[in-house]
């Protein structure tokens, strides 16, 4: 069954969530390691899951100011997101704003009593999901 798949690009990881079949929830599904701004890896992993995993759809966390203006990593994100468009043209690829997300997935992660240090190995991860759980309302 085809799914969606969400990313949230950093400088040294990649925070991915997907669907489950039904394109109702979202869950983490890993948290990719890559060296500091080596964003070429992470689009090849990126590429591998999405394919091993049937994705119909994709999204892309765009990183905005809190003004609406983009942020420096905007761009890192909008090239990783242009790569998976080039590499993947018959998935669909979208920008989502993910102003808060790291706040909400954070909150989400203290209120499940995580220790800081398993809170900054899993933050993109939770992050992503944020980010899907954004698409998939609206979508609706």
């Amino acid at each position: 069954m085809p799914r969606i798949i969400a990313f949230d690009l950093g400088r040294k990881s990649l925070g991915i969530a997907t669907t489950d079949s039904l394109l109702i929830s979202a869950h983490g599904y890993e948290e990719y390691r890559f060296p500091d701004g080596a964003f070429q890896d992470a689009t090849k992993h990126a590429i591998e899951v999405i394919k091993k995993e049937n994705v119909l759809e994709i999204c892309v966390g765009l990183p905005l100011h809190m003004s609406g203006e983009e942020s420096k990593s905007s761009e890192s994100a909008r090239h990783f997101a242009k790569d998976l468009e080039i590499a993947l043209p018959n998935v669909k690829v979208s920008l989502v704003d993910e102003r808060m997300t790291t706040i909400i997935a954070n909150n989400r992660l203290l209120e499940a009593d995580l220790s800081r240090k398993k809170r900054k190995e899993v933050i993109d991860k939770m992050s992503a999901v944020v980010i899907l759980e954004s698409y998939l309302n609206q979508r609706r």
